[in-house]
């Protein structure tokens, strides 16, 4: 695939042929081509082999010997928990009864709640971080007695201490799959990289809670000011859909939005995201078409549509989970749709059009549609992004029943609509 670089005067993020470019290129090729080859030796491997190379130091710092190949938007190395040369250790320290209460709320009530932990990463150990169970499909099912070692967490060691942090990273999603090594998240967001748009580093782990056995995990990074400063050369303000929400315009009233919208990074404003809304939502037709690329990025969002599409991902900004970000460049005023969430990549229950897709409300060239959310399936096609950016843009959550069911666990098919799932 070509080297991708998007118009400098309204892009957010732009692709640099940097050496740790290279190096991820050449990485996405062999995880293609062995991916097979691989399971079952990184499955033994996670399970049964020594330690890894991190050092002790004091908690927030590390020492390490492994070095990591991927780089910033500014050339400075990532962290080294990204490296994907070796199985990481993590292993969490929680009392039992902060651990039990985070699972039961969330069983009881749907809620996710912060809870105090101890942290080991590769020998390093982080005292008071903060611990959330994460995610929405891959929560169905949980019980009092699920295994917390098999569920999704996120570890953001700044949440109880400030400045806290791991090697510079402070925020580190652990996943569950229904696949034992989680390779298609991997392959899919390495892909994401050499199309030009933010994606996120990843990492395999040997993870295990309060002793218990050590479980073979996918470790994502989540899109946080660190994560912001790595992959924009620009200031810039993140905002992330929250499930269940929507892209309609609720006013100017930013309490309106609390429900819909969660500010990741920058300084909290949440102007920038109410004035776009409005545009998306409130503009007439002559206006929408004429001005839309003063407001969005619609080549990074024709991409992004058309990777989707590639890679076979439902979930994505116009699924039942609502997975997206909008990421407000400081000097250009334009928002651009970032990426989030590719665990269901590759799973054969995907295909253009399918369950909606990004952009199914209005679709290619379709009408917009008032409130926002998807509105059923339409093939897609980027050479209209900009005719349909508007339903994509706009489509928070789809009301598909196939959407629904292309999200689900294995056996779980949700009965209510994306709308009624909890946060």
């Amino acid at each position: 695939m070509d080297d991708m670089t998007t118009n400098p005067e309204t892009s957010i993020h732009t692709s640099t042929d940097s050496p740790a470019r290279k190096a991820r290129r050449r990485r996405t090729f062999t995880l293609g081509l062995g991916a097979a080859l691989t399971v079952g030796a990184l499955t033994g491997c996670a399970l049964d082999s020594a330690a890894g190379t991190g050092t002790s130091d004091s908690a927030g710092a590390t020492s390490t010997d492994s070095g990591s190949d991927t780089d910033t938007a500014d050339g400075t190395p990532t962290s080294t928990v990204w490296d994907q040369s070796t199985v990481h250790d993590i292993s969490l320290d929680v009392a039992e009864e902060d651990l039990a209460t985070a699972i039961d709320t969330y069983v009881e009530t749907g809620e996710k709640e912060w809870v105090s932990a101890t942290v080991t990463i590769d020998g390093t150990t982080l005292e008071n971080v903060g611990l959330k169970l994460k995610g929405n499909s891959s929560l169905r099912g949980t019980t009092s007695d699920t295994d917390p070692a098999t569920l999704p967490w996120i570890i953001r060691t700044d949440k109880f201490v400030d400045d806290q942090n791991y090697d510079g990273e402070t925020e580190i999603v652990v996943r569950s799959s229904d696949w034992e090594t989680s390779l298609n998240e991997t392959v899919a967001l390495d892909l994401l990289d050499q199309t030009g748009l933010a994606t996120e580093e990843t990492s395999s782990a040997r993870f295990s809670v309060n002793g218990s056995d050590e479980e073979l995990r996918l470790l994502v990074q989540n899109p946080s000011d660190t994560w912001d400063a790595e992959q924009f050369a620009t200031d810039g303000l993140l905002y992330k859909a929250e499930t269940g929400g929507d892209y309609s315009y609720r006013g100017d009233d930013p309490a309106s939005y609390d429900e819909i919208f969660d500010q990741e990074a920058g300084e909290d404003d949440l102007v920038p995201l109410m004035d776009f809304l409005e545009f998306v939502n409130e503009s007439d037709d002559e206006t929408f078409a004429a001005e839309l690329d003063e407001h969005l990025d619609v080549d990074a969002f024709a991409t992004y549509l058309a990777f989707q599409d590639l890679v076979g991902n439902a979930d994505d900004i116009d699924g039942p989970g609502n997975n997206s970000y909008l990421r407000y460049d400081e000097e250009t005023g334009i928002m651009t749709v970032v990426n989030w969430d590719l665990n269901r990549a590759f799973d054969g229950q995907a295909g253009p059009g399918a369950a909606g897709g990004a952009g199914g409300a209005g679709g290619a060239g379709g009408e917009r549609p008032a409130g926002g959310p998807g509105q059923g399936g339409t093939d897609r096609d980027p050479a209209d992004a900009e005719a349909g950016a508007g339903g994509g843009a706009q489509a928070g959550t789809a009301t598909s029943t196939d959407a629904a069911d292309a999200d689900a666990d294995a056996g779980a098919q949700p009965d209510l609509p994306p709308q009624a799932m909890q946060p």
